[in-house]
């Protein structure tokens, strides 16, 4: 029971490891040289093509990452239960360091306080931070931030700290701009502000799309693209596709898969599954796998398969979240690309849309397999993508609550040490209950 109860929780055989790592040695075994580590990074947008010496798995910043306060919050008062864990918030902490910090701080009491903030743990202690920060200075743009997204409890109440920090977040970067040629440093205070002001205004966008508001949010998201191109790691064209699609604007949505959805760019489930979505919506409402096993498949349904197919090869946990097969959790605030962690982002947030068109899941639910067969060896060599990274299901552990069960794959085989240990109980239980019953004939056989 231990050694089931190991390979489930940590992928490995107990037993195996322990010989393996230690009696080996002491009976003279030559040890193996130990395998290059899997490390993680958070990364805001390195190319897939730039494939690493090392099995690197990249963590990025979830898109569409809910709010602290008014969602995660909310989500432990009523189930008692952490959605985020500590591997996925101290890399926000890293985040935000990296974004709303840079060397001239020190010459700004507000901004000097709120570098501390960003490295509190405890929540209580950062937002009292806050607001000594807006004590120190009215017009501290990223204290308005924290609080937007740690003490506001209602997405209402969040909009409205945001639009304070956007307030004050334009000033500051119109004087920025001003004098951002005159020394290294004021440049670097430039790009800090920069990114002030785009993560600003992403979240009012985000606030405008969750309140219903979509076309604001649309036009706030388009304006943003439109003046910080440069700043296309942020994925912010992933806010754009859902907010579309809830708008059911599909020859928009294509407008934008045509410009992201390209050979030299990073893929992701966003890109790769709603590309799937729209090819699906031309054929799903009249698609039906008994007439299609008899006449075969037109052009569009084989081009709508194909996109499946591919959407699947890149992030083959997707489908069962979609088909309601594994119960969903709140998404984490990293995600790993082709991992379950961005499985579950994805099918978070685009669950209904799927659902909206007619028959969609049915083609899904008919042909997702079928892509299995196309790649036997997933871990060695892919069809359409690179061979599937073996170090996702570690990351995605650590990105991941504890409760939520994280899909693998591809599935692992039991080791031969659980079979081996499942037989040898049951022997030694077979012949404990013989002897029992039969002592005279156990000893008998026992002396042959």
């Amino acid at each position: 029971v231990f050694e089931w109860w190991h390979f489930r929780k940590y992928g490995t055989s107990f037993i195996e490891q322990v010989s393996v790592s230690h009696l080996r040695p002491l009976i003279g075994g030559v040890e193996n040289s130990p395998a290059a580590p899997v490390t993680f990074s958070a990364s805001s947008g390195e190319s897939e093509t730039n494939r690493q010496n090392l099995p690197e798995c990249k963590v990025w910043r979830n898109p569409l990452n809910l709010f602290r306060g008014a969602e995660y919050s909310r989500y432990m008062w009523v189930t008692g239960k952490e959605p985020l864990t500590y591997y996925d918030m101290n890399l926000s902490a890293q985040d935000h360091q990296n974004f709303f910090t840079c060397d001239t701080d020190a010459l700004r009491p507000s901004d000097t306080v709120m570098q501390k903030a960003w490295r509190e743990r405890n929540p209580q202690a950062r937002i009292k931070a806050a607001y000594q920060a807006l004590e120190l200075n009215n017009d501290c743009a990223t204290a308005y931030v924290l609080l937007a997204e740690e003490e506001a409890t209602t997405i209402v109440d969040a909009e409205k700290y945001f639009k304070q920090a956007l307030k004050a977040g334009e000033t500051i970067y119109r004087k920025s701009q001003n004098c951002h040629s005159q020394s290294p440093q004021h440049e670097a205070q430039l790009r800090r502000d920069t990114n002030v002001l785009v993560y600003v205004k992403r979240r009012l966008a985000m606030c405008a799309r969750k309140l219903g508001r979509i076309r604001e949010a649309v036009k706030i998201m388009r304006d943003l693209m439109k003046e910080f191109p440069l700043l296309s790691m942020l994925n912010i064209h992933e806010n754009l596709l859902e907010a579309l699609l809830e708008l059911q604007a599909y020859a928009d949505v294509q407008a934008v898969l045509a410009k992201y959805d390209d050979i030299s760019l990073p893929k992701s489930a966003a890109i790769c599954y709603t590309a799937a979505l729209l090819k699906a919506r031309a054929v799903s409402e009249r698609f039906s796998p008994e007439t299609a096993s008899k006449r075969g498949l037109s052009t569009a349904e084989i081009n709508a398969v194909e996109a499946i197919h591919r959407a699947v090869e890149f992030n083959p946990h997707v489908p069962k979240y979609l088909l309601e097969m594994k119960s969903l959790v709140l998404p984490p605030e990293h995600i790993l690309k082709r991992g379950d962690s961005e499985a579950v982002a994805y099918a978070f947030f685009h669950l209904q849309h799927w659902k909206r068109i007619e028959g969609a899941l049915n083609l899904l639910h008919c042909t997702w397999e079928g892509t299995f067969r196309m790649i036997p060896y997933p871990l060695e060599k892919g069809h359409l993508f690179y061979p599937y990274p073996s170090c996702t299901e570690t990351a995605d552990r650590e990105l991941l609550p504890t409760f939520h069960e994280v899909s693998v794959y591809p599935q692992k085989e039991l080791p031969f040490f659980i079979h081996f240990t499942a037989g040898l109980c049951s022997f030694s239980a077979m012949l404990a209950l013989l002897t029992h019953q039969f002592p005279e004939l156990m000893v008998v056989f026992a002396k042959a």
